[in-house]
């Protein structure tokens, strides 16, 4: 049995799952709301939500898209009592994940979230070709025009912000000074490319697009500014031996066996950017015909 961790109306989980349905595999799907109690029947473990119930010995394989299991925790009046339990409780959901991580997996719950700051410096140790950056809390030492700043957390959209219902947080260019201290900030030196890619990694495997972004200027310093009236062109594309053997040396470093990086290149360099771990890849899927989507559910 195959178990699903992922979102409500999920595009891209939704059309794995058309691929597991053609094959005939069994699944069941988690969604980000709900919530499990761990219970016993005749010394085997299984789990029930409002929507699920299974044994976790009948769990083959996993795929963490997104979301993740949560667990209903009970209350107990007495306070020293209600402590105890609590970690008892933890123990017990954590022998669940842990269990279910154990078998044949996509990503895991508890890897789901990295650390950018972290993956440059494991991809810098991993021999890739990083750009320069570095913290700050003022502009003082940034060079105008030749230095980029973004977010270096997960989510890049801010929901409801001011008078916009969604406001995205772009790649920008740095054109003038701050006068003023700020919150600790992310800057990297600007690099000219001739074109980006982005990579898509299943278990060593690696499917490569090029984004040809460079020759637009609404999408020049972050692809993502999609031209809808005149897209980029997305091709296949393959990145040289050396680099891709880089970047699964980097992912076995960081226990990942799944998700999306991005490069750039320029002259005879390819830089590295991130990892996405739940990055969309449905897009460059279909444009280059790599049907990743069957990819996954014959992993799995």
């Amino acid at each position: 049995m195959i178990l699903i961790l992922s979102k409500n109306q999920e595009t891209t989980t939704n059309e794995v799952i058309k691929w597991l349905l053609a094959m005939e595999k069994k699944f069941i799907r988690v969604h980000e709301d709900e919530f499990f109690e761990i219970k016993t029947k005749e010394k085997r473990v299984y789990i029930e939500s409002k929507r699920n119930c299974f044994f976790i010995d009948e769990i083959t394989s996993v795929w963490y898209r997104r979301g993740g299991l949560k667990f209903k925790r009970f209350k107990y009046d007495h306070p020293s009592v209600d402590i105890h339990m609590n970690e008892h409780q933890h123990w017990l959901e954590d022998y669940i994940i842990k269990t279910i991580e154990s078998k044949k997996h996509i990503n895991k719950q508890s890897t789901s979230h990295v650390n950018k700051l972290w993956i440059l410096e494991q991809a810098k140790k991993a021999d890739l070709d990083v750009p320069e950056y570095f913290l700050a809390e003022h502009t003082n030492d940034v060079i105008l025009n030749k230095t980029i700043t973004k977010p270096i957390t997960g989510n890049i959209t801010i929901n409801g912000f001011r008078d916009y219902a969604d406001s995205i947080m772009y790649t920008s260019v740095i054109e003038e000074k701050e006068p003023n201290d700020f919150f600790i900030s992310f800057f990297q030196e600007k690099i000219e490319k001739d074109f980006e890619i982005r990579s898509f990694y299943l278990d060593g495997k690696i499917y490569s697009t090029a984004i040809i972004s460079q020759n637009d200027e609404q999408t020049k310093i972050d692809f993502r500014k999609y031209n809808l009236e005149k897209p980029n062109r997305n091709v296949r594309y393959n990145l040289p031996k050396d680099v891709e053997e880089k970047t699964r040396q980097l992912m076995r470093s960081l226990d990942i066996n799944c998700g999306s990086i991005d490069f750039i290149k320029s002259g005879d360099k390819y830089y590295f950017l991130e990892v996405n771990t739940v990055g969309q890849f449905l897009g460059v899927s279909t444009v280059c015909n790599y049907a990743l989507e069957k990819e996954i559910a014959d992993y799995l």
